[in-house]
């Protein structure tokens, strides 16, 4: 077969700002091990080499958060991340925390990329036109390619209202068989592809309910996909998180169709050379914070990692944080899956950073049991609901000072079994006092005498690290399912 007939698809998703190389968790048999993986110079290197391989049959895809996450790129409200992607040769991305910055501060930086965004259910709400180009096309020698952007809906249903100022997404499965039509049948194409930041479970639906997609490139939900999974013959891989891996799907086509496949899920490591053009962009970004990120606030016994859906050691100490800021005898916050892990040791102003980039205020209510109740019940159905799109992204919520036991199984608003405030079982009448961090922390819905204080997350993290001689930050069992 000719090699006009072949193609390389190179998936990088979730990288959430991550420029630098930085720690990351592995799990080996029975242990969780924690060294350093990614960097976008490694990456450029990696994907300008693949492409000097294929001979120009390559597409690089990008499934979106990759401008926010990390502190340069929210200082900068993501302009700093622009000259760095601009050398990388990707060649579309997808949308969904690219948004937090509001969608006038994205126009004007998808007016500075060499490379389009794309979104086929991100709509303007005045015009109801689409804020994106719904697909690209791309022709790599004699293939034709059709590549169609799924922004995460969730942005104008979970997140702050300044996200999708101006903006409705939609699931976008009333789109998508519209748009493949028109690309298999106006515009010919050989290859339909998606590149969807709805999430895993998302992107198995949309492979059982629509025909036509030969591929989806999945992001959001952070999966390290070993192997493909075929879904009424469309292939689906994920590709990890953090730019810790670059997934590759080399595929071989005949008369508009996969003829065969191969599929490696590349860890991003020390034995990949980095580009020095990258590189050099990289270094222009970090310089100015060298100091201030690399500046030394304490010291942890406890590795701290996000590596559980129930619960995880780094937003223990988070919230062992706001409570020690604030006095209260309960603390909730997101269920963030990003931020780089912190290994046993110093715990560095970056460290802090990683962990809630977004620094919101600490923020305190007044809650009742029953409330409490309520809300718990439903972020387990936002977390583990049977619809896919009921799924709300995210960890289950994560807490201290409670102990809850459920069930996985059953049906939305019967999960929980037992609940405890303080070990004691809870009073739905009895006020509690919690304390939380944003709105997906404690919905504006539930308590009341809500409050800002005059602390920032950082800054209560800082506090807290910096006046003890070591902290631990161990699982408690918080949230357990039985």
């Amino acid at each position: 077969m000719n090699s006009a007939d072949e193609l390389t698809i190179l998936q990088m998703n979730d990288s959430h700002a991550y420029i630098e190389p930085h720690s990351e968790f592995f799990f080996e048999g029975a242990e969780m091990v924690i060294r350093e993986a990614g960097g976008y110079a490694r990456i450029g290197s990696l994907v300008k080499s693949i492409r000097d391989e294929k001979a120009g049959n390559v597409l690089f895809l990008d499934n979106g958060d990759t401008i926010h996450g990390t502190y340069p790129a929210v200082q900068s409200q993501g302009e700093a991340l622009v000259p760095i992607l601009n050398e990388m040769t990707i060649d579309a991305m997808t949308l969904h925390w690219e948004f937090g910055y509001g969608p006038d501060q994205l126009k004007k930086i998808a007016g500075s990329l060499n490379f389009p965004l794309i979104a086929c259910n991100a709509y303007d709400k005045d015009t109801e036109n689409l804020s994106y180009s719904p697909y690209h096309v791309f022709e790599l020698n004699r293939l034709k390619i059709g590549v169609i952007g799924i922004a995460n809906r969730i942005v104008d249903i979970t997140m702050p209202e300044s996200f999708s100022k101006g903006v409705d997404l939609t699931t976008g499965l009333e789109e998508l068989p519209v748009h493949i039509q028109n690309l298999r049948s106006e515009e010919r194409v050989d290859l339909v592809v998606v590149l969807s930041h709805l999430g895993f479970p998302h992107a198995n639906y949309i492979a059982e309910n629509i025909d036509g997609i030969d591929i989806i490139l999945s992001g959001h939900t952070h999966n390290r996909i070993q192997r493909p999974v075929i879904v009424n013959d469309t292939i689906l891989i994920q590709s990890g998180y953090q730019g810790s891996y670059i997934g590759r799907l080399d595929v071989r086509v005949g008369n508009r169709q996969i003829r065969n496949f191969s599929h490696e899920l590349i860890e991003i490591d020390d034995t990949i050379a980095e580009d020095q053009i990258v590189k050099e962009e990289v270094d222009k970004v970090m310089a100015p914070h060298k100091d201030l990120l690399g500046e030394v606030v304490g010291e942890t016994n406890t590795p701290l990692a996000r590596n559980g859906v129930l619960e995880s050691t780094m937003d223990n100490f988070l919230l062992q944080g706001l409570i020690h800021a604030s006095g209260a005898e309960l603390a909730f916050s997101n269920g963030w899956r990003y931020g780089a892990p912190v290994r046993r040791g110093f715990v560095k102003v970056e460290d802090l950073w990683n962990i809630i980039p977004t620094n919101p205020p600490v923020s305190v209510c007044t809650i009742s049991g029953g409330e409490l109740f309520q809300m718990m019940e439903e972020n387990l159905e936002a977390t583990f609901s049977r619809d896919p799109f009921g799924q709300m992204g995210g960890y289950v919520k994560r807490c201290l000072g409670l102990n809850i036991y459920f069930k996985i199984e059953n049906p939305n608003g019967r999960r929980i079994e037992d609940f405890y405030v303080g070990g004691k079982k809870l009073e739905r009448s009895k006020k509690y006092n919690a304390c939380f961090v944003t709105t997906q922390g404690i919905p504006e819905k539930y308590g009341t005498d809500r409050e800002h204080l005059d602390v920032s997350a950082i800054e209560a993290l800082r506090q807290y690290v910096s006046g003890s001689d070591q902290i631990t930050a161990n699982l408690r069992g918080s949230i357990v399912a039985v």
